[in-house]
């Protein structure tokens, strides 16, 4: 039996539309998502930072200082970390893990199409329930524990 909190396959569009070190920011389903292609894959991540709650995708893609000897410096994983534009807080990108903290970004899993569409997928309803406008202007009766209705208003 299908669960009614399964995954939703949701059309984002084009994968040739995500370039390498580039965010595509959308919106999904209320959530404001940044797709990223790295390493000829693609990750889709929340819009917000995990340590102040700032737009992240609004950050720079680059690399970062990896360790080495004392008094060098080295530079690599270039086009993996997403750095927040608040607090410069690191995160890869291949796992939203941050560099140099415990937390993490959120992250969707995507697909892509044989014919290049490119989705995300998101927990929810398989279909959403319609709102359904009420045409009664009355209040609603009170229910109480029993299940009886009070209608003494």
């Amino acid at each position: 039996m299908a669960s009614a909190r399964s995954l939703r396959r949701i059309r984002i569009g084009r994968a040739d539309d995500v370039r390498d070190g580039a965010c595509l920011q959308v919106e999904v389903a209320g959530c404001s998502l940044g797709l990223f292609r790295v390493g000829g894959q693609f990750r889709a991540v929340l819009n917000h930072c995990p340590h102040e709650g700032a737009p992240v995708c609004r950050g720079t893609v680059r690399g970062t200082t990896l360790p080495s000897v004392p008094g060098t410096f080295r530079w690599g994983r270039e086009n993996e970390i997403l750095a927040c534009p608040w607090h410069g807080w690191e995160f890869a990108l291949d796992s939203g893990q941050c560099l140099t903290d415990r937390r993490r970004l959120a992250m969707f899993p995507t697909e892509v199409a044989d014919d290049g569409t490119l989705y995300v997928l998101m927990r929810g309803p398989a279909t959403p329930k319609p709102a359904i406008p009420s045409t009664d202007a009355s209040p609603a009766p009170r229910r109480h524990a029993a299940g009886t209705e009070d209608t003494s208003r």
